[in-house]
């Protein structure tokens, strides 16, 4: 009988999996994890609602087990696949359950059988994807349904036509990405990881999921505002509008309505905002927003949204050197350098919670700000930037690298713009167009950046020029550390490790002055690195107390910086990445290397008012 029980138990143990985990699925083992891949539950799977700016009721999660294969990239679709992954998570990464590369000359082909949940009968139903990289093909029962590329911005399509009247629906998906072996925007991947560069991250990597929407609906909306004027310069784009079809737009301050107007689709207009409480990192306040169509007096389709009154400017001090300002005021922005890299998920946080880790931390070290290096976050790691109140540098994923770049003591590189092919500036633009569109409503974006430290950098002027018109509201950070061009509204020194800052006689008068990166104090910690040997830093330490008085000495610099002009800084990093060791954090978070309380501290002294002086 005792021998009965335990075999039984041991395929009850079997079927359910260790620590929860499915039997079709555990995270591939050899590296170190996150204290969250612990609580993942591959029957829910980043649960949450993924698009905080723009919400519908009516969806249902994709995300969880899918079959995968990986083939040659000239097969045809599998006819059987090699096993299961575990979708959001890109099939490189531990969390996949595969860990396994993929590469230029081969396909990832996803599959998985959805049913449609009753209450999207009737309707026009979508299918998003949050984010995969790099060139994507959906195919829905057999047929396809649209192409996409781009590895940092949502897509999504209509795939009401070729759904079964019932019955399970099969959904494919095609992912072929050349890491650097391709021209197009993809950060830090490559195919030999070392040093600054990481493991590529192939597929699909944030939220799948299905929405319900009438036959018109509201596909987008646009939230600028204006405290100078107190209004919110708002449209929605409306698919299959009709003659006469309306949108009603209302902002609320939690239950109460503060302003209403309705106007003919597709019409921009003007929000009077009375009294408004403006936004700022002391003070994060968001407006409730509403947006429906209307068609002869009854509501066809509704969204809520959000907004915040901020803005993002500069202008000169009493010494006539320009600054950057937040709501007409000098607010000196400091925050870390954000590389957004897990060591068990790599672009992709393995739980909500774990992507609001970081922020929390960022705000409680007494950081105002955070530059969002050369990758772009899922819609909801910017909402929780917005609910903290943390201003967001926002650069755009590089790509196509390989010019020259020089940097001398005080002196920017010489303007050597790359000589890109007409594909590879092709896959540039669209990708930073469509990033901007998808991200522009966040209040807490304040910085654009095109360019990090050349590489890639090219038609500098052009693509300045550009993205100024494309969103007047915020400041155009030209190249951070990068070829100067005399365009943009920032001019952005790296030095390592000390703070230094561009020379205020020769540029403060034009642009505001940056230290775009500095620091970098390495501290490798035993147990809670990527891997034992070769891990570096800018400049290694041996405890943290004998680094924390290195990073105090640079606040002390800063503060003396700032009088003479600087606007903004920028340390190197949040978290250790890989073989980096320079985070503020471990690559695994379960080390917080300085305490935050320690870093606030010393960080108070920079947000001193009387530092500067405006007119």
């Amino acid at each position: 009988m005792k021998k009965t029980y335990l075999f039984l138990l041991f395929v009850l143990l079997s079927q359910i999996g260790v620590n929860g985990q499915s039997p079709q699925w555990q995270i591939v083992k050899g590296k170190i994890t996150s204290p969250w891949s612990e609580n993942v539950n591959p029957s829910r799977v980043l649960p949450e609602y993924p698009r905080p700016q723009m919400v519908r009721e009516n969806w249902a999660n994709l995300n969880g087990l899918w079959n995968y294969s990986i083939l040659p990239k000239d097969g045809a679709k599998p006819s059987a696949y090699q096993g299961k992954i575990l979708v959001p998570f890109a099939v490189e990464s531990a969390l996949s359950g595969v860990g396994k590369r993929v590469g230029k000359d081969s396909i990832l082909w996803y599959n998985t059988s959805v049913s449609i949940p009753s209450a999207m009968k009737g309707k026009r139903v979508l299918l998003h994807f949050g984010g995969v990289d790099w060139e994507t093909e959906v195919y829905v029962n057999g047929k396809k349904v649209g192409m996409h590329q781009g590895g940092n911005d949502p897509f999504s399509f209509d795939i009401t036509s070729s759904l079964k009247k019932s019955g399970k629906q099969e959904i494919s998906v095609r992912v072929w990405d050349p890491t650097d072996e391709g021209p197009q925007p993809r950060g830090k991947q490559v195919r030999r990881p070392e040093g600054i560069w990481y493991t590529p991250v192939t597929g699909i990597w944030q939220t799948v999921w299905l929405e319900a929407v009438a036959q018109t609906y509201i596909s987008g909306t646009k939230q600028t505002p204006d405290i100078d004027k107190k209004a919110l310069i708002v449209s929605a784009s409306v698919e299959n509008a009709v003659k006469g079809d309306k949108v009603k737009i209302s902002a609320w301050d939690g239950k109460s309505k503060v302003a209403e107007t309705t106007v003919d689709a597709g019409t921009e207009t003007a929000l009077n905002i009375a009294n408004p409480k403006l936004w700022s990192p002391d003070s994060p306040f968001l407006y409730d927003l509403r947006l429906s169509v209307i068609r002869n007096g009854k509501t066809i389709d509704e969204v809520k949204s959000y907004f915040a009154m901020r803005k993002s400017s500069m202008g000169k001090d009493a010494n006539g050197i320009q600054r950057m300002l937040l709501n007409n005021e000098f607010v000196f922005q400091y925050g870390p350098l954000d590389q957004g890299w897990w060591p068990d998920g790599l672009y992709t946080a393995p739980t909500d919670e774990a992507l609001k880790f970081d922020i929390e931390k960022t705000k409680e070290m007494g950081f105002n700000m955070i530059r969002k290096h050369i990758k772009v976050e899922p819609a909801r790691w910017y909402y929780y930037c917005d609910v903290m109140g943390l201003l967001v540098w926002q650069d755009m994923p590089s790509g196509d690298l390989g010019n020259h770049w020089e940097m001398r003591p005080g002196v920017f590189g010489r303007a050597t713009d790359k000589n890109r092919s007409p594909e590879s500036e092709g896959y540039y633009r669209k990708e930073w167009n469509a990033i901007m569109d998808a991200l522009h409503n966040y209040p807490s974006i304040v910085v654009w950046t095109p360019f990090n430290e050349a590489w890639g950098q090219f038609k500098t002027e052009e693509i300045v020029e550009w993205t100024m018109k494309k969103d007047p509201s915020r400041l155009i950070n030209t190249a951070s550390g990068g070829n100067f061009h005399p365009v943009g509204h920032i001019i952005d020194l790296h030095n390592y490790p000390e703070p230094l800052m561009p020379d205020p006689r020769t540029y403060g008068a034009e642009r505001a002055l940056v230290l775009g990166e500095f620091g970098g104090l390495g501290l490798p910690v035993d147990g809670h690195v990527w891997q034992q040997k070769d891990n570096w830093g800018y400049q290694s330490f041996k405890s943290a107390d004998a680094l924390f008085e290195r990073y105090s000495s640079f606040m002390n610099s800063l503060e003396g910086l700032i009088k003479a002009g600087l606007s903004a800084a920028v340390y190197t990093q949040t978290t250790d990445v890989e073989v980096e060791t320079n985070g503020l954090m471990t690559y695994d978070r379960k080390v917080i290397k300085v305490p935050e309380a320690k870093l606030k501290q010393v960080h108070q002294k920079l947000y001193n008012k009387s530092l500067v002086k405006l007119p």
